[in-house]
């Protein structure tokens, strides 16, 4: 289990001053429901379904949202992490009952957490396809994504999956755990004056709508939205408090073709010829003793004639 651990996104954390706020916009731009934690009155938890997908903690440093990403060892992947040329801005400690964490930034800034999970027992939902509510791509935006790739994948394994080319030299490099792709990163252009970030995208019903959700509920709309290639769509934002995050919607599944059962038009049409030049036939089938009986009875009218009998005697 600690094996497979390593290089998953496991958790996700709001760190802002203002829980209140941003509990109220998520509800309504996810569709999220809150839930205080019991153990911690600065946290709140986000679920969806009656399973957990986030948290917020009330924080007064910086503002964003923390990807948690698994690791059998917290403490030697911190240590890796400044070997690596990362920074440990939270040294390992445990969570009680939870976990242990690090919170660590990559050589170009961009801040993540370093978690092992406490044992729990077999996970139900461990290997089920990322429904409404969850999380299902991770983004990080740099300025060196060669350099920040060296890093990760040293230190989670990471490998590389497929890569696009956004423009003139700006590559977008996509990587995954074992099972596919689970995020890209890339370069951020120069008008992008945010710092390198980690950006989550979680899953909506429909990301084109959300843009609408996104304004009416005080926030802002920065890209999008916009189809993806694959035909799904994505919106990104900044929500009341300025924090960035990114929602996504899968494209609709293609309507199932209708079975030869359910179409009766096509059905009933071909029986029709086919009972147009029976009649002919039945009527051809009906003339046949018709026609003998009527020759029979003009035999026998030729043998009664009197004129035939006449005719042989003048012979």
């Amino acid at each position: 289990m600690a094996d497979n651990l390593r290089g998953k996104f496991i958790w996700h954390e709001l760190m802002t001053p203002d829980p209140k706020t941003a509990a109220a916009f998520y509800t309504k731009i996810v569709g999220w429901k809150t839930q205080p934690y019991e153990k911690n009155p600065k946290y709140t938890l986000l679920n969806y379904g009656g399973r957990g997908m986030a948290g917020i903690l009330e924080h007064d440093g910086p503002k964003m949202w923390l990807t948690y990403i698994g690791t059998p060892n917290v403490d030697a992947t911190a240590r890796e992490a400044v070997q690596l040329g990362g920074t440990v801005h939270k040294p390992a400690e445990d969570i009680p009952d939870i976990g242990r964490f690090a919170i660590i930034s990559d050589p170009q800034g961009a801040m993540f957490v370093a978690f092992t999970p406490r044992p729990m027992g077999d996970n139900p939902n461990a290997n089920q396809k990322p429904g409404l509510g969850d999380f299902f791509w991770h983004e990080l935006i740099t300025t060196d994504w060669q350099r920040a790739w060296n890093f990760y994948q040293k230190l989670f394994g990471w490998q590389k999956t497929d890569s696009m080319e956004m423009g003139p030299g700006q590559t977008y490099q996509m990587f995954g755990t074992g099972s596919g792709s689970v995020g890209g990163m890339f370069n951020k252009p120069p008008q992008m004056q945010s710092p390198p970030q980690w950006l989550p995208y979680s899953i909506v019903s429909d990301a084109k709508a959300s843009a609408k959700t996104i304004e009416a509920a005080g926030g802002k709309v920065i890209n999008g939205p916009m189809e993806v290639p694959g035909g799904d769509w994505i919106t990104q934002g900044l929500d009341p408090q300025g924090v960035m995050f990114a929602v996504h919607s899968r494209k609709a599944a293609a309507p199932a073709a209708r079975p030869a059962a359910s179409q009766p038009k096509a059905a009933t049409s071909r029986p029709k010829p086919a009972r147009k030049t029976a009649k002919p036939a039945k009527r051809r089938a009906a003339a046949k003793p018709a026609k003998k009986a009527a020759k029979n009875r003009a035999t026998a009218a030729r043998k009664k004639s009197p004129r035939k009998g006449t005719a042989r005697k003048r012979r």
